[in-house]
């Protein structure tokens, strides 16, 4: 018998329930979704809804007299900078709690969105800067309120709680550049609206650090280990997850691609708008999330890994169905779909590879994995297309194709190699089913839960 309150007998001696390791709580515990929790998720609303209305950040360069060559660069060493930090940023968490990192850098957020008030050139370093920041900023933010949420919980409910609280991510999503449109308007863009785009997203940092501050009010801080820390790339190569981490680049390849190609495919298709491809992404996501979310806990991330990229690669092939405009419907649900299922998968499945002590290290190592498939994607695909012209084929679909080639073959190795070492979800079941024993003390039970 497993007892969800009260203390709990341990070789220590009598502990609550909630000061023993998450991997220990015990299976029947309290429900997560508590106060702690819908502070977290509207603090990430109002820091996505800040990032949706910067969708417009290429007006701002424009209006400066940069070209898209400059975007690129401008967008790439940002991205460059927050993979670098990726890892730092993870050691913080797990050294300093989650509160500290989560709270500077929303902070942090605020105020490069209030700093691009006095920015006057694309050139010399200020903007970079900013860009490097702004980027730096998010992976805290997100890295920080992902280990957050997770410390709450059993390991086999990470997958649950990181996709729940990425909901509000596609919320922030669907209304925020809707915000930026209004702000700016329909006619010619000047350095007045852009100004107010961006005051009024710092201020949704502002909001951010608010909800941010009253989820973490009276988080203690991790204690620090007693044993000698291992150096962070000792760390790495003692707990990465193995193939998992290719996964997550396929992924940031895979999710990355609309918002970069969506809006030039649907040029040569002579599709005037893309608005109805988000307008079915966003809400199908958010339902395949609330619908879906307790899967995880009961089959486990690899099998989730493997359907969210048979999505994917059948979202590839549904672009060549494409005609007209209402038709991007198609592909957009089968990429909510698909992104709903497998980034908290993919998440999960290597965060699990780490103790609790170092989960943050492996929140962000995954994400960073991510980072680096967005990063490398958008060239891989602009050289691809430029390849396709050049044999004689038609761009897109040659692309799409070999998209989902990529996804496939992924699925296929990522079957053939994942990891067996620390599989609590197998544990859990066998627990359900009767496997599994547990006496009055309630340590069988602190086994069942850790996997060991």
């Amino acid at each position: 018998m497993i007892r969800s309150a009260g203390p709990l007998e341990t070789p220590d001696g009598p502990r609550d329930a909630g000061d023993l390791p998450v991997d220990a709580q015990p299976l029947t515990s309290p429900s997560p979704y508590g106060p702690h929790f819908w502070l977290a998720y509207l603090a990430n609303i109002f820091v996505m809804l800040a990032i949706a209305m910067l969708f417009r950040y290429a007006d701002f360069i424009i209006l400066l007299g940069g070209s898209e060559w400059h975007l690129g660069w401008i967008v790439g060493t940002g991205m460059v900078g927050s993979i670098a930090v990726r890892l730092a940023l993870g050691q913080a968490i797990d050294t300093y709690g989650p509160r500290m990192v989560w709270l500077g850098s929303v902070v942090l957020f605020a105020l490069v969105c209030f700093a691009h008030l006095f920015v006057t050139t694309h050139q010399g370093p200020a903007i970079y800067l900013l860009r490097i920041a702004f980027c730096c900023a998010i992976a805290g933010i997100f890295g920080a309120s992902m280990t957050f949420v997770a410390s709450r919980v059993s390991i086999v409910r990470l997958a649950e709680m990181w996709g729940m609280l990425g909901t509000a991510g596609f919320v922030g999503m669907m209304l925020g550049p809707q915000i930026s449109d209004w702000l700016v308007g329909s006619g010619p863009v000047t350095r007045l609206q852009l100004d107010r785009m961006f005051l009024v997203a710092g201020l949704f940092g502002c909001g951010s650090v608010v909800f941010a501050y009253l989820a973490t009010r009276g988080e203690r801080a991790r204690p620090r280990p007693h044993r000698r820390p291992l150096p962070l790339l000792g760390l790495v190569r003692r707990y990465q997850p193995g193939s998992v981490l290719l996964v997550g680049i396929v992924m940031g390849v895979a999710i990355g691609l609309p918002n970069t190609f969506l809006r030039t495919f649907a040029a040569e298709m002579a599709i005037p708008r893309i608005g109805v491809f988000f307008g079915f992404y966003a809400p199908a996501a958010i339902l395949t999330r609330v619908l879906g979310r307790r899967l995880p806990e009961r089959l486990g991330p690899e099998p989730l890994i493997l359907l969210g990229l048979a999505g994917m690669m059948l979202s590839q092939l549904l672009f060549l169905l494409v005609r007209v405009e209402w038709q991007l419907l198609v592909p957009g649900i089968g990429y909510g779909i698909s992104h709903a299922i497998l980034f908290p998968s993919v998440i999960a499945a290597g965060s699990s590879a780490f103790p609790d002590e170092h989960r943050g290290v492996g929140n962000l190592l995954i994400l960073a994995m991510f980072d680096l498939g967005i990063l490398v994607g958008a060239p891989m695909v602009g050289i691809g297309l430029e390849a396709a012209r050049f044999a004689g084929l038609v761009p897109y679909p040659a692309v799409f194709l070999a998209l989902a080639t990529v996804m496939g073959t992924t699925a296929i190795g990522y079957r053939l190699t994942w990891r067996r070492g620390n599989r609590p979800w197998e544990h859990v079941r066998q627990f359900r089913e009767g496997g599994a024993r547990a006496d009055l003390s309630g340590e069988p039970a602190i086994e069942v839960a850790t996997g060991e």
